[in-house]
């Protein structure tokens, strides 16, 4: 199978134009992806919530956590992904900086490298806890990314390394730093799990767009695995199993309005999921835009229960 460009191919009636040394700051921005930003940064104000501690005695801490979270170890991440998915998405997103020539060289992988070292400089600001907890997520995204590891070629373990990192291990970093590095305990643990499963399904809506893609240079996502209809009942499952398992265990610890909220923000996402079932590929991004944010708010009105648990002298949160 013949590898596909990195570059468009100009024209060979129009003039070249030189080709760039380096890239302009713009396009080293949309390498880094700062929308992605938003759900480690999310989960590890959920963890800061959850530790039960005075938020403004510790805002050092939350506004050195949420710069590592997003445009540090998520942007690292991406700058990671998209150099060693350079070929795929000359095929999906060809207009991308590394395929369209606008990154030209090496520069992604340097720039992937730097803000990797970066990331795990910064983290040594958050002590053995916060610097631990960034050099496995930095782990788990060049294992993700990288041969010979490369989780992504299986969509199973590629979601599963990416939920565990930008969901639980975001969250339960959050807590132990709030708490001077002690251990978060069994109920953020459990939280953190729940929805870490529930961000399997999530990463899964994404790999729609990059079907053909996958196909062809066997990638095996889980909708080239199970086909379109299957992948999107997976998707569904394992976003809205956790969340019902979250409302029951907020029930459990005597947190009804908690419970209650959540399951409410649950239902609320079966319509968009039911459209989604009948056209999944049409209707992924569908679900993200509108479905995601309700599955995050649900984290946060976890982590304000499992608050209110420790004021209420429930244990270590």
């Amino acid at each position: 199978m013949d590898t596909p460009p990195l570059a468009h191919t100009p024209s060979l009636k129009a003039p070249l134009a030189a080709a760039p040394t380096r890239p302009a700051l713009r396009t080293v921005a949309e390498l880094l992806k700062p929308i992605t930003w938003f759900p480690p940064m999310w989960a590890f104000a959920c963890g800061v919530v959850a530790s039960g501690q005075d938020l403004q005695a510790h805002w050092g801490l939350l506004l050195l956590g949420l710069v590592l979270t997003g445009p540090l170890v998520c942007a690292s991440s991406q700058a990671v992904n998209d150099w060693f998915d350079r070929h795929v998405d000359a095929i999906n997103e060809p207009d991308r900086p590394i395929p369209s020539g606008r990154m030209p060289g090496r520069w992604g992988l340097g720039i992937a490298i730097g803000w990797t070292a970066l990331s795990l400089l910064w983290a040594t600001l958050m002590g053995p806890w916060g610097f631990a907890a960034c050099a496995l997520a930095i782990a788990l995204s060049w294992a993700y990314s990288a041969p010979p590891v490369r989780l992504k070629q299986n969509g199973w373990w590629g979601n599963a390394a990416c939920a565990l990192s930008y969901e639980g291990l975001a969250w339960l970093t959050g807590t132990a730093v709030m708490l001077g590095g002690a251990w978060p305990g069994p109920h953020a643990v459990a939280l953190a799990l729940l929805y870490s499963v529930g961000a399997h399904g999530i990463m899964t809506l994404n790999d729609f767009k990059a079907m053909e893609g996958d196909r062809r240079l066997g990638v095996a996502s889980l909708p080239v695995q199970l086909g379109a209809q299957g992948a999107a009942r997976v998707a569904c499952l394992f976003m809205l199993v956790p969340q019902v398992a979250v409302a029951g265990l907020l029930l459990y610890w005597q947190l009804p309005w908690h419970a209650s909220a959540v399951l409410a923000l649950t239902l609320a996402q079966w319509p968009l999921m039911a459209r989604f079932l009948r056209e999944p590929v049409a209707r992924a991004l569908h679900v993200s835009a509108f479905g995601v944010p309700l599955f995050v708010s649900g984290m946060m009105v976890s982590a304000w229960g499992l608050r209110q648990l420790q004021a209420l002298g429930g244990g270590v949160a």
